[in-house]
């Protein structure tokens, strides 16, 4: 039984590694955005090119994440933990040094393996070190302070932009890492699942269904040139989408059982996920931009005003929680994608001559009251609606299919809008896409309403319930660990 305690000296080493860990993640997935406009004039980078810097980041984070969480329980929890965050260092390194779009893109893809690796590990650090009667205060202050990093990551990045340059967004992480990975080493113990019924990785798992992504991601971002690659790639990734059902479904081992969608409730939530996060990620693609190009902000200025959202996220998301827990989930998960939805709708009053406290400001907080409303709710369900034992897997594959919906719609967003090559370098042409993917996204996040609305029931009573009550990230719902079985997915 872990008993490290939350007061000793220890017990602080190993809460700050892990923060420092996860703040790493979560920085770096809402830093970028902000970027964006720099990095494609420095890189004389087309459209295309900015949408895979985003993109080839969550694309192995998202096909990786849970094979992450298994390697640590196998392997040992500290030592993944620490080759996730040197690994994601060295990329982010090479990220820095990028000279060229091609190699930036490639260098973000190796930083979302490091993601993959570190990103599971540093909450089951501390659900495999502390003592039962404080794990329950560790979960808490490091979502409280991952969230607080996450609040200040595009306000950082903007800085960065405007001050030393893009490339310090991601050499940042360096010495972060220097600081975190020595700490984890010294001060965090050793820890594993133990059992000796392990089956063999679900390599071809993971690997079929990176391939499915990619494949699609490619397919989408390059339909424009509508080239005879383009249909054999959509092709390809379909067939890779399927490859990938019928392997989960005949190993004794997968990576993801399908069995665990027999839940309808489970599979419903899931479908929320996608519409809600999908949204999501357009938004904070396209927004970050459209405050620049079209508004005229600069970086410092455009991560700033984007920092209502997480700030809510912050102050709001425990007490959403407790609500949902008297009320259920039915009526938080159907309102709060309305209210997104308004929000969105509010954005289109955002062009050029925009002002913060007019338009901006009023869109924010009603997208950030109803990300408040639903995300506690959202995760909440799905471990409520699968066995306790199953919980750390179904939150696992939640929190990947957040970001799979987030990586779809960066790739989908601007074909669908009719958003040309170098529509951001044009404030007319990106402010008519915008509108109309804001239109889209408002009407993604209404279907997701309705199918929480006539799907999700109320939870059992005595289920698992959340132990991140408060979050702050807004690309992707908290990772649950699984305490029966010492894994996180």
């Amino acid at each position: 039984m872990p008993d490290v305690r939350l007061a000793s000296p220890q017990g602080k080493w190993i809460l700050l590694t892990t923060v420092l860990g996860s703040s790493m993640a979560l920085l770096d997935s809402t830093v970028v955005n902000v970027a964006l406009p720099a990095i494609g004039r420095d890189l004389d980078a087309d459209l295309a090119s900015l949408q895979w810097t985003v993109n080839a980041y969550m694309l192995t984070l998202a096909g990786l994440i849970l094979l992450g969480g298994s390697l640590g329980d196998r392997y040992g929890r500290r030592k993944v933990f620490v080759v996730g965050v040197v690994w994601f260092a060295a990329a982010s390194l090479l990220c820095g040094l990028a000279p060229n779009a091609g190699v930036l893109v490639a260098a973000r893809a190796l930083q979302g393996v490091g993601g993959a690796l570190l990103t599971p590990g540093s909450l089951a650090l501390i659900q495999a070190s502390f003592h039962p009667d404080d794990r329950g205060r560790a979960v808490g202050l490091w979502s409280g302070f991952g969230g607080v990093g996450a609040a200040v990551g595009p306000f950082v990045g903007g800085w960065l932009v405007d001050g030393p340059g893009w490339r310090w967004v991601f050499l940042l992480n360096v010495p972060l890492a220097l600081l975190c990975a020595p700490i984890a080493v010294r001060h965090v113990p050793e820890s594993a699942d133990g059992r000796s019924d392990h089956g063999r990785f679900d390599v071809l798992g993971a690997v079929l269904g990176a391939l499915a992504l990619a494949l699609v991601t490619y397919a989408l971002i390059e339909a424009r040139s509508g080239s005879l690659l383009v249909a054999v790639t959509a092709v390809a990734g379909v067939a890779a989408g399927v490859a990938f059902v019928a392997v989960e479904k005949r190993r004794p081992d997968p990576m993801m059982p399908l069995g665990i969608f027999a839940s309808r409730q489970f599979t419903a939530v899931n479908l929320v996920t996608l519409c809600v996060y999908g949204a999501f990620g357009g938004f904070f693609f396209l927004g970050a931009v459209q405050l620049q190009v079209v508004v005229g902000y600069s970086a410092l200025q455009a991560g700033t005003a984007l920092l209502p959202t997480t700030v809510l996220m912050l102050l709001f998301s425990a007490r959403s929680g407790a609500l949902a827990d008297r009320i259920g989930p039915r009526i938080p998960l159907t309102v709060g994608p309305l209210l997104c939805a308004a929000g969105m709708l509010l954005m289109l009053r955002v062009g050029p001559d925009a002002s913060y406290l007019a338009d901006i400001l009023p869109a924010l907080l009603v997208l950030g009251t109803g990300m408040v409303t639903l995300v506690a709710p959202l995760t909440a369900t799905v471990l409520g609606s699968v066995d306790a034992s199953r919980a750390g897997l179904a939150s696992g594959i939640n929190n990947a299919a957040a970001r799979a919906a987030g990586l779809i719609a960066v790739a989908a967003l601007p074909l669908v809008t009719g958003m040309g090559e170098e529509a951001y370098r044009s404030p007319t042409a990106f402010d008519s896409a915008f509108e109309r993917a804001m239109t889209v996204c408002a009407g993604v996040l209404v279907v997701g309403s309705v199918v929480a609305f006539a799907t999700v029931r109320s939870l059992p009573p005595g289920c698992r319930r959340p132990e991140c009550r408060t979050y702050g990230a807004v690309l992707s719902p908290p990772l649950e660990g699984e305490r029966s079985r010492g894994r996180l997915a």
